[in-house]
């Protein structure tokens, strides 16, 4: 298929899935990238508490938490613009 009419069904809201090799799809951004960051012994305790009453990784809460507080500045950010 040639690119103007993949554009041209796309713009139009035509069903393209059948035309994209989704095998080697994959979403911008997402490669990991190691991080060391050092955290007093009192913290880390109290993430793993936290980490096991939720059912989770140490790891897995620290993005979590970092994610919806990322996520929250950037909500922020929006509204100081409008």
């Amino acid at each position: 298929m040639k690119t103007k009419t993949f554009d041209r069904q796309f713009d139009a809201s035509e069903k393209i899935i059948d035309q994209l090799d989704l095998t080697k799809a994959r979403r911008v951004g997402t490669n990991p990238k190691r991080v060391n960051v050092d955290f007093p012994g009192w913290m880390v305790e109290s993430l793993d508490r936290e980490a096991r009453r939720m059912g989770v990784t140490r790891q897995s809460l620290i993005k979590l938490w970092l994610a919806d507080k990322l996520g929250q500045k950037v909500a922020g950010a929006g509204n100081r613009r409008s």
